[in-house]
């Protein structure tokens, strides 16, 4: 699969912040590490069985990570283009393409506050990441800052993960991005943050 990593750290790029809510209250952070069943909640999860099984992978008990905002989306013409070009890909072989993005925050105190932990995680995702079994996908790693506020004010690092993937058609690409979102998480909840 094809893998990058990037830092988006400046002060007008987006934070990661926990617990957030939408300025009318329709949408809000669930704890699923606590809450399992909150999934319900999560109507994209409910949409897509592929983002439904990433996000248990991801929030459960031995996973080094947690959830904290997910979404996903059939991409447009310019986000396909881009992602041919990505894969060298022919336009006859990716005519659509599914997307979805993840952010995550690190359990391990350690590596949640230090950026240059935080960065030997990304490096070692994005070479775990290129031997997963998924073709006609892409996985994108973005180190980001992040707040959390739950037993007092933390800052340090998160990552948003995008995995997209494309097809002849609709089917296809939901089909092979699904199987890279699953591998993707697969291979999260695996990587073991203290080691070096």
């Amino acid at each position: 699969m094809l893998s990058e990593w990037s830092a988006e750290c400046a002060s007008d790029d987006p934070w990661i912040e926990v617990p957030w809510q939408s300025e009318d209250g329709a949408l809000r952070w669930v704890d699923l590490r606590a809450d399992p069943d909150a999934l319900d909640e999560i109507h994209e999860a409910d949409e897509h069985p592929a983002l439904l099984a990433a996000l248990r992978t991801l929030n459960a008990t031995r996973s080094p990570v947690f959830t904290t905002k997910c979404d996903a989306w059939e991409m447009e013409e310019e986000e396909l283009a881009a992602v041919r070009f990505d894969l060298m890909l022919d336009d006859e072989v990716a005519q659509a393409g599914m997307v979805s993005y993840i952010d995550l925050l690190w359990r391990e105190r350690g590596v949640f506050a230090s950026r240059h932990r935080a960065e030997q995680m990304m490096h070692r995702m994005e070479r775990l990441s290129r031997d997963l079994p998924a073709s006609l996908a892409k996985v994108e790693f973005v180190l980001r800052p992040a707040v959390i506020d739950l037993d007092g004010v933390q800052e340090g690092y998160g990552v948003t993960v995008y995995v997209k993937g494309c097809g002849v058609d609709r089917y296809e690409a939901e089909q092979r991005w699904g199987t890279a979102l699953r591998e993707v998480a697969r291979m999260m909840r695996g990587v073991d943050p203290t080691s070096k």
